[in-house]
């Protein structure tokens, strides 16, 4: 997983079985996005990798723990900020269970792809991302996927 040298941050599409992990954002003042769902990330730490940021800002905000083998995709994207990582991941449905929600957002839900990408409070650069992704051979989701019963 070749990753730049210099990024700002990372974020992650995580996939619970065949459902994205979303966090609803805090509704602070100054806050980018304030009550959109995200996906879980944040800025890099230090010399972290992109993948050990992506990993930590899971951690922290969904006490899940990501190992490399469980990323399915990955690339780097540039912003008007600079480069930034966008990666996408899957877990077990049963990891669910292993969810301690952390001190940023409002809340996480588990929201099928097709829903997140049609939902007018997620943010619009991860929809793009994602449909990036999705359009780039990641093989079992598709923008139609249905929410798991």
């Amino acid at each position: 997983m070749g990753q730049a040298q210099t990024f700002g941050g990372a974020k992650v599409a995580l996939f619970l079985g065949q459902q994205l992990v979303v966090i609803l954002r805090d509704e602070k003042p100054g806050l980018p996005y304030p009550g959109h769902w995200d996906f879980p990330g944040g800025g890099r730490e230090g010399p972290e990798t992109a993948f050990e940021c992506m990993a930590r800002e899971c951690a922290e905000e969904l006490g899940l723990t990501l190992r490399g083998e469980d990323v399915m995709w990955s690339r780097s994207f540039e912003t008007e900020d600079g480069v930034n990582w966008f990666f996408v991941a899957q877990l077990p449905e049963s990891a669910v269970h292993g969810i301690v929600f952390g001190k940023e957002g409002q809340r996480w839900q588990l929201m099928g792809v097709g829903e997140y990408l049609d939902h007018p409070k997620a943010i619009q650069r991860f929809k793009d991302r994602l449909r990036v992704a999705l359009d780039g051979g990641l093989r079992g989701f598709s923008q139609e996927s249905p929410p798991l019963p």
